[in-house]
């Protein structure tokens, strides 16, 4: 098991930037696939991006169209999400998750595959 921990949101103009970090503790963070998730009210949570093991595979979101980039430092146990270009549709609680996953190269985009998560992070964008 892993302890996830989001930080970076907050309140953004629109076609402003944020940096998204989810931290981890307890288990190596370099045994985990890790993936972004948000959930606006009233509505379901979505896929945003995900992250191999080792970094080399990365997926995103249909909607996000170039503007966010997924990396991580397995040395810092952190993900991050850069979110460049944002549109007041984007205001959400994002939440990273994890998952153990055996192969080093493989990603996962649908939220049944993982099993620890964070809190989450609200961010907010004006238009």
């Amino acid at each position: 098991q892993v302890q996830l921990v989001e930080s970076g949101g907050g309140l953004v103009q629109a076609g402003g930037s944020l940096r998204l970090s989810c931290a981890a503790s307890g288990r190596a963070f370099s045994d985990y696939a890790v993936g972004w998730f948000r959930q606006a009210p009233g509505k379901e949570r979505e896929f945003v991006a995900s992250i191999s093991r080792n970094g080399d595979g990365t997926s995103y979101a249909d909607f996000v169209e170039g503007r966010f980039t997924i990396s991580r430092d397995n040395a810092k146990n952190t993900v991050y999400l850069q979110m460049n270009s944002l549109k007041p549709e984007d205001a959400a609680v994002y939440s990273c998750a994890a998952y153990a996953s055996l192969y080093r190269d493989a990603y996962f985009n649908t939220a049944g595959a993982y099993n620890d998560w964070g809190q989450g992070t609200q961010i907010t964008v004006s238009s």
